[in-house]
């Protein structure tokens, strides 16, 4: 039987390993994707010294291993008593970061975060400050805006998605970006709000049981996979009736070429949405971020030109 937190000995030493495992490096790969569209999209207002590249590498940590890092850190710390009933081999139930050694980490690496940020820019500082209230409001009570389907998926994408893409052009063009940059960004945070609820159908019964009202909770398994695909599908349409209007048609052709095989993809995945949820995750969720880039390669070549 799997020792209960309260039973971690009181002289037990945090593990290494199960803080790494705690920043789940796994996720990482979202915010640094989305920093990397930002950065792209900003590249005209790049100043012309050699400081760029090391500036953007800084920005990556940022955005992977530090901001993201500590949200998963924050986010295990207060799922830790359910972690203990379902994944009691998880670091902190099962004893590997004993007592509130996991809480501490939470709070030096997010203050490492905003260290961090500040250093790179106010504009970066500012977006990164908002992304770390939104990580400790979607986990912590009394908030816990995982508990709702709409809020809790909205903080989530507005912070991997929007923040991440401000976050990088903020970077590269050393201030406020241009507007339309933090527009599309805007848009395709939107966007994600769809893809955070893929992850929603694999856990139905247990959040309906713990009473978190996810989309599948509230409106049924076929009713919250239309919405999420509703949601993925207008941004990217309305970013490349923008990119149209901005003189790029070729960029707004392969965005609307990518959505309209994920449009294939979704009737798949309407067809059995809890069976094909991971499906469309790896599939349609990967044209979705490669229409992200595509956009931030159209925004370079028009902002600050």
């Amino acid at each position: 039987m799997s020792r209960s937190i309260a039973e971690t000995p009181a002289g037990s030493r945090p593990s290494f390993a199960a803080g790494i495992e705690l920043l789940k490096p796994i996720t990482w790969f979202a915010p640094m994707w989305a920093f990397g569209c930002g950065a792209i999209s900003a590249r005209g207002m790049a100043s012309p010294d050699g400081q760029t590249v090391w500036i953007v590498l800084a920005g990556v940590v940022l955005a992977g291993p530090l901001l993201c890092g500590a949200s998963q850190v924050v986010n295990d710390w207060f799922d830790r008593h359910v972690d203990a009933i379902n994944e009691p081999n998880r670091p902190i139930p099962s004893g590997r970061m004993p007592g509130r050694s996991a809480l501490w980490l939470a709070i030096f690496w997010t203050a490492l975060s905003l260290v961090v940020a500040f250093a790179l820019g106010p504009w970066v500082g500012i977006a990164s400050a908002l992304g770390c209230l939104l990580s400790w409001a979607y986990s912590a009570p009394p908030l816990r805006l995982k508990r709702n389907g709409w809020w809790g998926n909205a903080a989530v994408a507005f912070a991997y998605e929007g923040l991440a893409w401000f976050t990088g052009a903020a970077v590269v063009a050393g201030g406020l970006p241009d507007g339309r940059i933090i527009f599309l960004a805007y848009l395709y945070s939107v966007g994600a709000h769809g893809i955070m609820t893929l992850n929603d159908f694999k856990a139905i019964e247990g959040d309906a049981a713990l009473g978190v009202r996810s989309l599948p909770v509230q409106y049924g398994v076929s009713a919250a996979a239309l919405i999420a695909c509703f949601v993925m599908a207008l941004p990217q349409i309305l970013v490349a009736g923008l990119l149209l209007a901005w003189g790029t048609p070729l960029h707004a052709f392969a965005i609307i070429a990518l959505l309209a095989l994920q449009l294939v993809l979704m009737r798949r995945f309407l067809a059995d949405p809890r069976g094909k949820a991971p499906w469309y995750n790896a599939t349609g969720t990967s044209l979705y971020v490669l229409g992200m880039m595509v956009a931030a390669f159209a925004l370079g070549g028009i902002v600050g030109g």
